[in-house]
Order: structure tokens, then C-alpha cells, then sequence
């Protein structure tokens, strides 16, 4: 099978197609706002089985339960009125709540990955929505990706990293946001940020108060949310932080107007909502063999920042473990 054989365009026949896979127990791709995901019936052991496996994801490492909206989130885990809050002002959106799972929930137990609790997000981009009413139920969904690769923003990147794992692909185009969604953890008095994303640690706080950053475990602890193992976002070749310019032997990721003109670059003015986007894509596009590193300009580390450094420190990372 060719690697685009599976990818189909959005339509009410291809739609329908995608629910139907997920009802048989099927993988299916489909786009959201943050990156494109791979998706199973979420009270399926078999089918979440399969995502692990398509992946060659750990065992350990668990995965978000796509839903509609507050109501559907609350029959799986306990929604408090601090979940309650947050879903009024980012739901359906890039942000994602770990809480207590219901023990009711007829919830896979491997989405939890031995955890008592759950990940879960109401996505906004209309065709996983649209998605999700189709298939009537919940989806467990991480990025359509190989383990420890970039992130996906594009049906032909799943293709590319997945190809005939997947029983089809749904083609939305690319990625609105780009960044996997903020994780919040809600089990404890206190909340805590397990992983930056689009809904910044300043929204939190203002929405909440003091949330604590909690998006790198110690070492030995078992992971609370997807995104947090060091190896992820890796291109196959280093990555080099905070560069002035590239070496001979590197090839140039930059940011903003002193970027030079003939590089790529994640933003020329400088814009970090531009550059969340374009983040995964130009990873792939610069992750090339004739180069021995990718050299990634400094951005600045606030708001959105967080998260595209969090990204980019991973993906360096991975070549250092």
C-alpha cells in the first residue's frame, strides 16, 4: 500500500466510513486543532491495544479520551467545579483535564495505563466533533505518530509515519494550533500543569489561581499524561538550542526578523501563535540526512513560548538519553 493508498478527503460518506471503523474496532486518523490523532473506540481493549502497537507506544505512557462536551466528559470522570469552570472557558478547545475516572465509565482500563484516573478533552475542530457525534461514543486518540517522532499537523505526516497501520485517514488539512493541548491535573487541591500547550499557564492561573508545573516527572515517576516521557518531538537528527546561526555541517530553524532570509522560519515577525504552528512541520522539513543537526534560534519563553520550548527541549533531549 502506498503511503497516501488510505488518506481520504472530509465527506458525510467518508465520515460515516470513519465511525464505522471505530465501531468494528478499527484505527482511524482524523484532524483536531492541536495535531491530527489516532483514534479508537475508547471502551474497546482490543482497539486501544491497537493503538499501542501502531505506535510501538509504551505501555505506561496513557492516552486522552476525546468527547463532545462537559456532560459527555462526566460520565467518565469526576468533573469538579474547577473542571467546570475551565470547560466553560477553553471547552471545546486545546486543553485537556485529568481527573478521577469514574469507576462506572466502561472506559478501557489500558487509556488509563494502570492510573485511577483519566485524560480528557473536547476537541474544537469541526471534523472531529462531527467525528465524534457520528460515532456516538468516546475516542481514545493520541498523536498519529511513531513513538517518539514529531508530532503529525498534516494527513500526509500520519501517512508518512504510520501508513497501512491505519484503517484510513481523514484529510482536514493542517493543524490549526500545532501543538499538542495543555494538560491540567485535577485530582489533588492544588492543580498542576503536566504539559504546556495553547491554553497558557497565565490563562490557568487566571481562570483558577496557582497551578503548580508539574511537566517534568522525577525521575523513576510513572507518567500522568501523555507528553511527558523525555524522549518525544524527536527529529532524527540533534537538535541545538538557542542558536545564534547554524554551523556548516547544521541546518537552520529560526525565529523573527534578524532570522536570515534564505532559513526557515518559524515566525518572521516574530508571532509565537505562528510559530506553535509551524513548529512540527518545519521539524519534519528540516530533518534531514545531509545535515548533522538542526540549530533552533532562541523564542522567547513566555506564553505560547513555554510550549514550543517545552517541544524543542524534548526533541533536544532525545538525542542526549
Amino acid at each position: 500500500m502506498s503511503d497516501n493508498a488510505n488518506i481520504l478527503p472530509a465527506s458525510d460518506q467518508n465520515l460515516d466510513a470513519a465511525a464505522a471503523h471505530l465501531c468494528t474496532g478499527g484505527l482511524v486518523a482524523f484532524p483536531t486543532e492541536t495535531v491530527y490523532g489516532l483514534g479508537a473506540d475508547a471502551r474497546n481493549d482490543t482497539a486501544v491495544a491497537r493503538i499501542f502497537a501502531a505506535k510501538n507506544r509504551p505501555s505506561f505512557n496513557p492516552l486522552i479520551v476525546h468527547v463532545l462536551d462537559l456532560q459527555s466528559a462526566a460520565a467518565f470522570g469526576h468533573m469538579d467545579a474547577r473542571a467546570e469552570k475551565l470547560a466553560a472557558a477553553f471547552w471545546p478547545g486545546p486543553l485537556s483535564f485529568v481527573v478521577p475516572r469514574r469507576a462506572e465509565s466502561g472506559l478501557s482500563l489500558l487509556v488509563s495505563a494502570g492510573l485511577d484516573t483519566v485524560a480528557l478533552r473536547a476537541p474544537a475542530h469541526p471534523l472531529a466533533r462531527d467525528l465524534l457525534a457520528r460515532f456516538g461514543g468516546p475516542i481514545a486518540a493520541p498523536s498519529a505518530n511513531a513513538a517518539g517522532e514529531v508530532s503529525p499537523t498534516t494527513a500526509a505526516h500520519v501517512a508518512r509515519s504510520l501508513g497501512s497501520n491505519i484503517d484510513l485517514i481523514l484529510d482536514g488539512g493542517a493543524c490549526a494550533v500545532g501543538l499538542e493541548s495543555t494538560v491540567i491535573d485535577l485530582c489533588s487541591d492544588r492543580p498542576a500543569l503536566l504539559r504546556h500547550g495553547a491554553i497558557t499557564l497565565e490563562q490557568l492561573e487566571g481562570a483558577l489561581g496557582a497551578v503548580d508545573d508539574a511537566t517534568r516527572p522525577t525521575d523513576g515517576q510513572a507518567p500522568r499524561s501523555p507528553g511527558q516521557i523525555a524522549r518525544h518531538y524527536a527529529p532524527s537528527i540533534p537538535v541545538r538550542l538557542n542558536a545564534d546561526m547554524a554551523a556548516p555541517d547544521e541546518i537552520l530553524l529560526g525565529f523573527g526578523p534578524s532570522c536570515p532570509a534564505t532559513a526557515e522560519n518559524l515566525s518572521r515577525t516574530g508571532d509565537l501563535t505562528e510559530a506553535a504552528a509551524n513548529l512540527f512541520a518545519a521539524l519534519r522539513a528540516l530533518d534531514r540526512p545531509e545535515y548533522r543537526a538542526i540549530a533552533v534560534m532562541p523564542i522567547p519563553g513566555t506564553g505560547l513560548g513555554r510550549a514550543i520550548n517545552d517541544r524543542l527541549r524534548r526533541a533536544a533531549e532525545a538525542h542526549n538519553v
